[in-house]
């Protein structure tokens, strides 16, 4: 057998031991095999979602550009949801990988069920806002009386649903901190199979709601596999009833870990949101519409640059439970490294291949146009991102949560929404002044975040 096709054939071992979600020692044994194994399920599950992402645009671009900014304008504030998911499940990957990496399963799964509690709790009020102001936030984020008529039914569906999507995160949070990033995959899978299968035929039947009505159903079936499989299934965590008995300790432990890391991610988001505003308010419906989609496939590619990211987290979380604070560091850097990579190769793509991929979405060439430029401008800061988001996700998963969320409000709030509006409106830039804004802060949250890592005050925090 000649040394390619045995290279080949350990390959191949390598990615089915990674999907098969057999219980693995992260904490010991070859770096570059534990990321592997990590980062290939992490990145196939973000992937599907991703995938979902372009297709959900796809169809309902189909709709006319109301849909389109209806859509966008409403995700734009759903990631306040997201961000009090992501910072949930952000704080359980920390503990819970903590917990294994010092063999102390029964108290990883009480951390994880505690967490869940927490999630139940805060659910309720955000879902509440959602539904009854709808309208309200669809105004405030710019939309015309247009877009607000024809798509208050579908903001009202998909943040009526926060529930459902804090739990996929957090649950599967808790997965990736127990190592077991196959798990995680397979629900986020069996979640955006479900969405790409119902999209297009309740958008069919229902209209742009229908589009809400496939998300929410998918997602709540990804959530139904992850519990079942959190209660009955083989993994290394085994919740019982008892583990969801409160306890202050250790939700006190969860909400310090998560409350920087929700900030962290509201922070970012909220950032995001004012351009869109600003977008919308510089160029109108068609430059919303067309920075929509180019956000879309901006996010397609993101998120399995997210996947790699959280094999850090992973890994740091575990190795400082064992009390292995060299290989916790050298996990990181190495995993920046592939993540650098691989995002430049996303880099070209986007910078000569921008107008191929918008014109799949519409036709339209004012949407086109304003679509191509976008797309080209966030696509030039791909190696930053890639960079920050390792760096930051290895301090999110030593439980250094206040160091990126200060980060993170330095680089968006002090420099990047300035520098947005003074481009876009002081200069005269419009929407790609605006949008130009994104690139310039990654790059500068690259550099801060490198800084903060190799400063190393993260290996001395307790969780």
């Amino acid at each position: 057998m000649s040394t390619i096709q045995i290279t080949r054939s350990k390959l191949w071992n390598a990615i089915k031991l990674s999907l098969n979600g057999e219980q693995q020692d992260y904490t010991q044994g070859s770096i570059p095999k534990a990321i592997f194994l990590l980062a290939i399920p992490m990145i196939l599950e973000l992937s599907l979602e991703s995938v979902f992402a372009v297709v959900d645009m796809f169809f309902v671009g189909k709709l006319g550009q109301n849909a389109i900014a209806t859509v966008g304008l409403t995700e734009s504030v759903i990631t306040i949801v997201y961000s009090i998911a992501i910072g949930l499940s952000t704080a359980a990957t920390a503990i819970v990988a903590r917990r294994i990496g010092e063999k102390k399963l029964e108290a990883a799964a009480h951390a994880g069920a505690q967490a869940l509690v927490i999630c139940l709790i805060t659910t309720i009020l955000v879902s509440l806002a959602g539904v009854l102001y709808a309208p309200e936030i669809l105004k405030l984020m710019g939309a015309s009386e247009e877009v607000v008529r024809d798509g208050v039914i579908f903001t009202r569906i998909m943040l009526g649903s926060s529930l459902i999507i804090i739990l996929l995160f957090l649950i599967n949070g808790i997965f990736r901190g127990a190592g077991d990033a196959a798990m995680a995959m397979k629900s986020l899978w069996i979640a955006s199979i479900i969405n790409i299968i119902l999209c297009p035929v309740f958008i069919h039947f229902f209209g742009l709601k229908g589009a809400a009505m496939a998300t929410v159903i998918g997602r709540s079936c990804g959530v139904t596999f992850q519990v079942y499989h959190l209660f009955k299934g083989s993994g290394i965590l085994k919740f019982r009833s008892a583990h969801f008995n409160w306890d202050p300790a250790v939700v006190k432990t969860i909400i310090a870990v998560a409350w920087p890391a929700t900030f962290q991610f509201i922070i970012a988001s909220g950032s995001w949101i004012i351009l869109t505003r600003l977008v919308a308010e510089t160029g109108g419906t068609a430059a919303s519409a067309g920075y929509q989609i180019a956000f879309r496939n901006f996010v397609f590619f993101i998120l399995p640059c997210w996947g790699v990211s959280n094999a850090a987290a992973t890994l740091v979380g575990q190795n400082l439970g064992a009390g292995h604070v060299d290989r916790a560091a050298q996990s990181v850097l190495l995993t920046a490294r592939y993540n650098a990579v691989l995002m430049s190769f996303v880099m070209l793509l986007f910078l000569f291949f921008a107008r191929p991929i918008i014109s799949i979405f519409t036709t339209e060439p004012v949407i086109l146009n304003f679509g191509t430029t976008a797309l080209r401008i966030i696509g030039s800061g791909f190696i930053f991102y890639a960079i920050a988001m390792v760096m930051s996700q290895a301090l999110n998963g030593a439980g250094d949560t206040k160091t990126p969320t200060w980060i993170n409000f330095g680089c968006f709030w002090l420099f990047q929404v300035p520098l947005a509006y003074l481009l876009a409106k002081g200069l005269g830039l419009h929407s790609a002044g605006a949008i130009a804004a994104v690139p310039a802060a990654e790059a500068l949250l690259a550099l801060v975040s490198w800084y903060y890592f190799k400063k190393g005050n993260w290996k001395k925090v307790k969780v």
